[in-house]
C-alpha cells in the first residue's frame, strides 16, 4: 500500500492556514506540524502530528530547537528516484516530507516597534524555518515548498486536480524562497548594523566591507520610468522611512511617477537644508527653480513663484510649514505637479480641491535627515557613498571687504541651493531668494552666465554661490559686471588669488567654505 503524501506546516502569519490544511487533509494528506500552527490545526478539527513525535525529541530551548533534526531534513531532502537515498531513508526510518509550508518569525514587524528591544529583535531572528524552506527549495524536483499565503490557491488547485503540483509551480515557489530567505538575512545583517554602535564597542560602517547586500520591499508598481517606454517600480529600505517618500500620506491626485517621486525627492532633499523660516523649495528636472524663505509659508511662496514663473509651471512644490489658504489660493492660479508638506487646512484642501489631478502629499517630520549612504547603479556594478549631509568645513572671508549679515544670509541661502543643484551649478539669490539658477554645465562659466542672463537687474546687490571653485577669474569677472555683491565658493584653485583680486578690486565679498558639493546624478 502506497504511502499518503505529508505535509509538515509551521507557520506565524496563520492566515487562512487553516482552511488550507483541511483542503489537504481532504486529499489524503498527513499533516506534521509544530507549536502554536499545531494548536490552531487542532482548534480548527484537523488531526495533526507533532514533529516531536517524529524525531522522538521533544522541542527545548523556549521552542528555539525543534525542526532541525535528521528525521526532518532528510525527508524533505531525499531524492525520490534515487535508490541509494531511497535504501538509506528506509534503514534510518526517514519518511518523505512532500509539502512544507513556512512563514518566518516576524523579524521586520519587530524592528519596527517604537523603543523594541534588542533582544525581543534577536529572538526573533528564525533559524528552524529557513533551514528547512532552503532544504525544500533545493529538492524543488521532489518537494513543493510554500512561503507565501498568496501562493495557497495554487498549490491547492494543482494538488485537487492532479495529486501533486506541477515543475513549473515548483521551480517558482522554490526561487521565491530563496529570494525571500535572502531578504530575510540582509534585513538582519542590516539591523545588526546599524544597531552595533550601541552594542559594541565599535560601530560597522558599510563601506568597510567587503561584500554587500541591500534589501527593499515594492511600494508600488508605476506607470512607465523617466520615458514611457521603460518599465519601473517603487520600492522602499526596511526600517527607513521618516522624513522621506516613502512614509508620505497622498491626499488627492493622480499615481505618482517615477519622475514625481524622483523630482519630489530631489525638492526634499533641498528642503531639509532650510530649517529656521517658513521656506517654499520649487523643483523642475530634480533642480531647484524657484527657493525663498519668509516671514510666512504664503509670502515664500510668493517669493519663490515670482523667482521664475516659467520654470515653476509643471514643477514639484515642497513646503516646511502646513499650507494655508492663502498659500493654496496662489498655487492654484498654475498647474504644479505636486504639493509636499507637513499639512494642509481645511480651507486649503478646500481650494485645491479645484486642481483634482494635483497630488497632494502630507509627511511628518519633513525636515528629518539622518546619515546614510547613497546607492547608484552603473554597469557591471555599483557606486556606494556616504550622504552629503554636510554643508561647510569653515567660513573664510579671502577679500578684503567681509560681507554684511545680509549678504552673509544670503550666501549661506544661496550656498544650500547650490549644493543640491546638478553640477556644474552657479546660483544668484537676494533677500532670501533665489534670483536665478545654472544647473549642469559641462563648464563654470556657462551657468554664470545663464544665471546673469534669467537674472537681469535682480543680480543687482545680490550673492552668487558656485558648487565646485573657480578654475579661472571669468565667473567673477562675469558677476562684478552684474552687479554681484558676494560670492562665496569652495576654494582651492590654483588660481584663487586670480579670483580674489577681481573681487577685491570690484568691492566684492568672497567666502571660502572649504567643501565641495558637486552633484552629478
Amino acid at each position: 500500500m502506497e504511502e499518503p503524501m505529508r505535509a509538515l506546516i509551521s507557520v506565524s502569519d496563520k492566515t487562512g492556514i487553516v482552511d488550507f490544511a483541511k483542503r489537504i487533509a481532504a486529499c489524503g494528506w498527513d499533516i506534521l506540524s509544530t507549536g502554536g500552527t499545531a494548536k490552531a490545526l487542532r482548534e480548527g478539527g484537523l488531526a495533526v502530528t507533532d514533529v516531536s513525535e517524529v524525531t522522538g525529541f521533544p522541542e527545548c530551548l523556549d521552542g528555539r530547537v525543534k525542526t532541525l533534526h535528521p528525521l526532518i531534513h532528510g525527508g524533505i531532502l531525499n531524492i525520490r528516484d534515487n535508490a541509494k537515498h531511497q535504501a538509506e531513508c528506509k534503514k534510518l526510518g526517514i519518511e518523505n516530507i512532500d509539502l512544507l509550508v513556512i512563514n518566518l518569525y516576524p523579524f521586520k514587524q519587530t524592528i519596527m516597534k517604537p523603543g523594541v528591544a534588542f533582544q525581543e529583535c534577536i529572538e526573533n531572528i528564525d533559524i528552524g524555518g529557513p533551514t528547512m524552506l532552503r532544504s525544500a527549495a533545493k529538492n524543488f524536483n521532489d518537494v513543493t515548498v510554500v512561503v507565501d499565503p498568496a501562493d495557497y490557491e495554487t498549490v491547492l488547485v494543482e494538488i485537487e486536480a492532479a495529486g501533486q503540483t506541477t515543475y513549473n509551480t515548483r521551480y517558482r515557489l522554490a526561487l521565491k524562497v530563496f529570494e525571500t530567505t535572502a531578504h530575510y538575512d540582509t534585513m538582519i545583517a542590516d539591523f545588526l548594523r546599524r544597531q552595533s554602535g550601541e552594542q559594541t564597542d565599535r560601530a560597522e560602517d558599510l563601506l568597510s566591507q567587503d561584500k554587500v547586500s541591500f534589501t527593499y520591499e515594492k511600494v508600488q508598481d508605476l506607470r512607465y520610468g523617466e520615458n514611457p517606454h521603460q518599465r519601473a517600480a517603487f520600492y522602499r529600505e526596511i526600517g527607513e522611512g521618516k522624513g522621506t517618500l516613502v512614509d508620505a500620506v497622498q491626499l488627492q491626485g493622480k499615481e505618482l511617477s517615477y519622475n514625481n517621486i524622483n523630482d519630489t525627492n530631489g525638492a526634499l532633499e533641498i528642503l531639509k537644508e532650510y530649517t529656521n523660516e517658513p521656506t517654499i523649495v520649487a523643483v523642475k528636472h530634480a533642480n531647484p527653480c524657484g527657493v525663498a524663505s519668509a516671514a510666512s509659508i504664503s509670502e515664500a511662496y510668493r517669493k519663490a513663484y515670482e523667482a521664475d514663473p516659467t520654470s515653476i509651471f509643471g514643477g514639484i512644490v515642497a513646503a516646511n510649514r502646513v499650507i494655508d489658504k492663502a498659500t493654496a489660493d496662489q498655487m492654484v492660479t498654475i498647474f504644479l505637479e505636486v504639493v509636499v508638506a507637513p499639512g494642509f487646512t481645511d480651507e486649503a484642501r478646500a481650494v485645491l480641491t479645484a486642481k483634482p489631478n494635483l497630488r497632494l502629499l502630507t509627511l511628518d517630520d519633513i525636515l528629518h535627515r539622518e546619515e546614510g549612504y547613497e546607492l547608484k547603479k552603473v554597469l557591471g556594478g555599483m557606486l556606494v557613498m556616504e550622504r552629503d549631509t554636510k554643508l561647510y568645513d569653515k567660513l573664510e572671508v579671502v577679500t578684503d571687504r567681509k560681507p554684511t549679515d545680509r549678504e552673509m544670509a544670503d550666501l549661506l541661502f544661496a550656498w544650500k541651493a547650490v549644493k543640491n543643484t546638478k553640477s556644474n551649478a552657479i546660483t544668484i539669490a537676494k533677500d532670501k531668494c533665489l534670483v536665478a539658477n545654472g544647473p549642469g554645465q559641462v563648464n563654470r562659466i556657462w551657468p554664470m552666465e545663464n544665471c546673469i542672463a534669467h537674472g537681469g537687474d535682480k543680480c543687482r546687490g545680490a550673492v552668487a554661490a558656485s558648487d565646485a571653485f573657480f578654475p579661472f577669474d571669468d565667473c567673477c569677472k562675469a558677476a562684478a559686471a552684474a552687479g554681484v555683491t558676494a560670492i562665496i565658493q569652495p576654494g582651492g584653485s590654483i588660481r584663487d588669488e586670480d579670483s580674489i583680486k577681481v573681487c577685491n578690486a570690484n568691492g566684492i565679498a568672497m567666502v571660502f567654505t572649504g567643501m565641495r558639493h558637486f552633484k552629478h546624478a
